[in-house]
């Protein structure tokens, strides 16, 4: 992975790279390493994430087929 400092400015490079890898999703596999999983949870957690993924397609493709926007509960708005 590479990140170009330009005029010396490392603080922005620092952030672009730090974007780059939330993107790539190397920090969620730095913390999954972190410890051992047990084969069995794996599996749990493997599934769950299919699962979940499988419902936000379904809900995104719900809501390009009937044109509806979701926004916040009126409570929240409000304040």
């Amino acid at each position: 992975m590479q990140v170009l400092v330009r005029d010396n400015n490392v603080d922005q490079a620092l952030r672009a790279l730090k974007k780059k890898m939330q993107r790539e999703g190397i920090f969620r596999e730095m913390r999954m390493r972190d410890y051992f999983e047990k084969p069995s949870e794996k599996r749990a957690r493997e599934k769950a994430e299919g699962v979940s993924r499988v419902r936000k397609l379904a809900r995104k493709r719900a809501q390009r087929e009937s044109g509806i926007v979701t926004t916040r509960p009126a409570a929240a708005a409000t304040r």
